[in-house]
């Protein structure tokens, strides 16, 4: 029997596109081990005046000074014309 395996979020911001980036830790002696660089995802709640509803999205920290200074049908606009050309 197969078992079903829920599907996992991609951790990344749907405005910036940032995501988990690899790079090394280093110690003292310079010995480098691999390590995970996480970006700063907060998931928030939305309100579309427009369509008079709530989006709920993952952003980063950038994503949400971003949707502070363009306002958030501007992004939402952007975001689907993007998803439109791809």
């Amino acid at each position: 029997m197969a078992t079903y395996k829920k599907p996992v979020a991609r951790k990344h911001c749907v405005i910036t596109g940032k995501s988990v980036a690899y790079g090394n830790n280093v110690s003292h002696s310079h010995k480098k081990t691999r390590r995970r660089f996480e970006a700063n995802l907060h998931v928030k709640r939305f309100y579309l005046p427009e369509e008079k509803r709530w989006v709920k999205l993952r952003v980063s920290a950038k994503g949400l000074k971003i949707i502070a200074k363009r306002g958030i049908s501007k992004v939402m606009a952007d975001i689907a014309k993007r998803e439109r050309s791809l």
